[in-house]
């Protein structure tokens, strides 16, 4: 009977002990991870003409659903960390609006539903997987071909008069301050009722030279130029008077002006035929990234990859991430470019300058289908999942650290947290012998990550600004 007693007793001691014994704790005080790795890594996806995404017109929503999950999920695969979505092509709507139509490009019809709102679609799976999502719109351009049918509610047939025929395309006259009251009424919408990340503006300001017509609003370049600054400089200060750590992004044409930096040769003058002087929005500081589109290679000297950022990285202290031509790989564009050429350029991108880290691949088609074995290069490019960079001209405030616990499984190590409120990531590190890698950054809702067996994690807390906590460190047995 004694005996019956004693055994149980034993039994739940020698349980505690193991348990005990099995119990991270906390990791000494010379127990420190190395710094988060830093970098933007986006790629822009493109609805207009279907060039990315969805593949054709008229899919069904299961089928667009399908195809967007494998974007994402590539982009996870190789350690990325940001989308670039087209959500206005052409004063449309990828999303659920109740001031413009429904895109062609998704169900084929302009003003046609889609069936979802693909936009809080891409948002939601996008957060899951820790890719954040800049909201990409083009600000002006109205049909970008005039044969495009337009549905009622459309701006060419709702408000033709802020329109003007240019050529083939059909543009909003940024000089009526009506059309960028509209523009930004539109952005601004999207900014309010979605959680979007950023809010990114490409390089049509003003349509291209259509030969040598001019466009027809019997404006100086001057004059246009004051049009778009007063433009990006209002959608800026709005952006952060509504939520201030959506970051600004505009991506210009890669050459400022022609023969600047000394030598470089282009045949459009974007400053004076688009009215884009980036430069000065990069320099008064209305853009949280400047990403100039550096489509050409390194080696020629007309348009050299390393010269013009070197000198784009010289003009201001904000962030300059270069759109890099990912899809020229063995293209009819450029034939013989090599995937190798993209992962140079990466590598100069991170020595060339001060500040932050970062480019965007033109565009995620080319690193889904591994055009020319790209993405097999990407694997020994990106060796372990980045932190986006800070704003620190916006918040330098770093989030609480969160409540962490750990438990071993076999073969596996559970991580468990609990975040503070101003928490939007989590990047766990772990240790294994020696050598410490960031494994994941995960959306902070995840609330546990299961990992393969460690010595020691390391719990970092990431908030909507990029801002990181103190590590949370816990020694496993």
């Amino acid at each position: 009977m004694l005996w019956a007693m004693i055994r149980p007793l034993t039994l739940l001691v020698a349980l505690a002990v193991t348990a005990l014994a099995a119990a991270p704790r906390y990791a000494p005080a010379n127990e420190k991870p190395p710094g988060l790795a830093r970098e933007f890594r986006g790629a822009w996806v493109a609805c207009i003409y279907n060039l990315d995404w969805p593949s054709s017109k008229g899919l069904s929503a299961a089928s667009q659903q399908a195809e967007l999950r494998a974007i994402l999920d590539k982009l996870v695969a190789l350690k990325m960390n940001a989308i670039i979505f087209q959500v206005r092509p052409h004063c449309d709507a990828v999303y659920a609006s109740a001031l413009e139509p429904w895109s062609p490009w998704l169900s084929g019809s302009m003003g046609r539903s889609p069936g979802y709102d693909p936009l809080a679609f891409c948002i939601r799976e996008a957060h899951a997987r820790g890719i954040e999502v800049h909201a990409w719109f083009n600000p002006f351009r109205a049909l970008a071909n005039t044969a495009h049918p337009a549905s009622a509610s459309h701006v060419t047939r709702a408000a033709a008069q802020l329109t003007k025929r240019y050529g083939s395309v059909v543009w909003c006259d940024p000089a009526l301050a009506e059309t960028r009251e509209r523009a930004l009424h539109a952005i601004l919408d999207v900014v309010r009722r979605y959680d979007v990340d950023g809010v990114h503006l490409d390089d049509y300001f003003y349509p291209y030279p259509a030969g040598h017509q001019a466009f027809a609003d019997g404006k100086s370049p001057a004059q246009r130029r004051a049009y778009i600054d007063d433009f990006v400089s209002s959608l800026y200060a709005a952006v952060k008077q509504q939520k201030a750590w959506v970051r600004v992004g505009i991506s210009p044409f890669g050459i400022w002006r022609p023969g600047v930096p000394a030598g470089i040769q282009a045949s459009l003058d974007s400053y004076e035929q688009l009215a884009c002087d980036s430069r000065k929005w990069l320099q008064n500081g209305w853009v949280d990234y400047l990403a100039p589109q550096l489509y050409w290679r390194i080696t020629p000297q007309k348009q050299s990859f390393p010269a013009l950022l070197t000198w784009w990285r010289q003009q201001g202290a904000r962030p300059v991430w270069p759109g890099i031509a990912t899809a020229r790989i063995a293209s009819s564009e450029d034939p013989g470019r090599p995937a190798a050429e993209i992962t140079s350029q990466i590598a100069l991108s991170r020595q060339i300058g001060h500040n932050w880290n970062g480019h965007i691949h033109w565009s995620a088609k080319s690193l889904v289908r591994n055009q020319g074995g790209i993405a097999t290069r990407l694997a020994a490019t990106y060796t372990q999942p980045s932190a986006v960079p800070p704003m620190p001209w916006l918040s330098t405030r770093a989030p609480a650290a969160p409540g962490v616990s750990a438990t071993l499984q076999g073969a596996d190590t559970v991580v468990r947290w609990v975040p503070a409120a101003s928490t939007a990531k989590i990047a766990v590190q772990a240790r294994v012998g020696n050598t410490w890698r960031t494994v994941r950054i995960v959306a902070a809702s995840a609330m546990e990550l299961t990992l393969p067996r460690a010595e020691a994690i390391a719990v970092t807390a990431l908030d909507r600004f990029g801002n990181a906590s103190t590590p949370k460190t816990l020694t496993l047995n």
